[in-house]
């Protein structure tokens, strides 16, 4: 489950996705092609750690936490020796990277990241509330006292911290209440599929939590779904699932019609 795996994902940003520094709602368009930047890629080295990590997930680390924004040109001469890999490596991992969606390459221009608009956004947001109403009714049947547990103090610090006003860090925790779903779901595959449709939605990570109003509903809901994986209620768990993750992308439709 890799791309949600590798950091946090956030909650109302869009809720789950994982979460990265902001990125401008306008990138820049192919007039002025942004070429990816020894300060961009230097970064990626540099906060990647000690392990040696594929250039694949090294690359992929840089576009879902916002180092490479949408739009931005990725050379492949460039990237290779930053990484200090062979061209051969990086044109394998963008080849990879394409596949998930997470890049695009034209026709002799190159690759670029990817960009993901509105409408797109709503449907990963729709697909998204089917794989995760199908992981909330399983983790209700599966969940055990200490994972309730679990999801009631990750609720309780989320309260807390909506108290204090600090919708971001509600967001990070709403991202690992996600994450704990999915983790106490076990299905391996939803996991996968929502980890790539998450790692496309970096350019709306900031909209919908900041909405008048947004972080009380969102509280209510994660409650209402918390609420039904203790009561071992699948349906009541899966409902109120999808319920929150289509409100979410209500929200998304309302700031930006499609």
């Amino acid at each position: 489950m890799h791309p949600c795996a590798m950091t946090r994902m956030t909650s109302d940003r869009l809720d789950g996705q994982c979460p990265t520094a902001p990125v401008p709602g306008a990138t820049a368009g192919r007039d002025s092609d942004p070429v990816v930047g020894c300060g961009a890629v230097n970064e990626m080295v540099d906060n990647l750690g000690v392990a040696p990590l594929r250039a694949e997930d090294r690359l992929r680390d840089a576009i879902v936490t916002g180092r490479l924004q949408p739009n931005e040109r990725l050379v492949e001469s460039d990237l290779a020796h930053r990484l200090g890999v062979s061209r051969t490596l990086i044109r394998a991992a963008l080849v990879r990277l394409d596949q998930e969606g997470l890049i695009e390459h034209e026709r002799h221009r190159g690759a670029r990241v990817r960009l993901v608009s509105e409408r797109e956004a709503v449907e990963i947001l729709e697909t998204r509330a089917v794989l995760e109403g199908l992981a909330a009714r399983l983790a209700a049947e599966r969940a055990n006292a200490e994972d309730v547990e679990d999801l009631k103090g990750i609720l309780a610090d989320m309260q807390q911290l909506r108290e204090a006003d600090d919708l971001l860090a509600v967001s990070d925790l709403n991202a690992q209440l996600h994450r704990r779903l999915l983790e106490i779901s076990g299905h391996e595959t939803a996991a996968r599929l929502i980890g790539t449709l998450n790692s496309q939605l970096v350019r709306f990570q900031f909209r919908t939590i900041l909405l008048p109003g947004r972080s009380e509903r969102s509280f209510a809901e994660h409650a209402e779904i918390v609420a039904a994986v203790a009561t071992r209620d699948g349906d009541r768990a899966e409902r109120a699932m999808r319920t929150h993750l289509s409100s979410v992308a209500d929200a998304l439709r309302r700031q930006a019609p499609l």
